[in-house]
């Protein structure tokens, strides 16, 4: 494959990638689109610091609900599931008081700690859940590395 071929097969796959995006860099909205951030379902992000370390690797994540309504409903008081990609699970479920609409509000950020003893490549997840009904999730990668002075 030619360079010229190469270039047009990127330019192409970049194309794509903004036409399925959506309304992002100047591109026109159709209309549709809630204009309020209270109009949709708030979303998920997932940050981990260190993202790359020796074992043993400490990590803290942390969780933003960005978006939405303070007081979605569906994501009031949730229960919070972290599945570590190691073979480690915790979970947190809080004693909350009855959703009221107007008045209950969402929790916006969620932060939790592990401890990656062993090297690898790990998938972490944070799943928000009402009863057993998934409600939002997100994850992200861990680079853990054997430590050399480690015995």
């Amino acid at each position: 494959m030619t360079h010229v071929h190469r270039v047009c097969r990127a330019a192409t796959a970049l194309t794509a990638v903004l036409l399925v995006t959506g309304p992002a860099w100047g591109l026109q909205r159709d209309g549709n689109e809630p204009r309020e951030s209270g109009d949709r379902k708030p979303s998920l992000s997932l940050r981990v610091t260190p993202p790359l370390g020796f074992t043993p690797l400490r990590v803290r994540m942390t969780a933003e609900l960005r978006g939405g309504a303070d007081d979605y409903a569906d994501l009031y008081c949730p229960t919070i599931e972290w599945d570590w990609g190691d073979g480690t699970a915790s979970q947190n479920a809080e004693d909350c008081a009855p959703y009221e609409a107007g008045k209950s509000q969402v929790r916006r950020r969620i932060a939790g700690e592990h401890v990656y003893r062993d090297a690898g490549a790990f998938r972490a997840f944070l799943r928000l859940k009402q009863k057993t009904r998934l409600i939002s999730a997100s994850s992200v990668v861990i680079q853990v590395r054997a430590n050399v002075g480690a015995e």
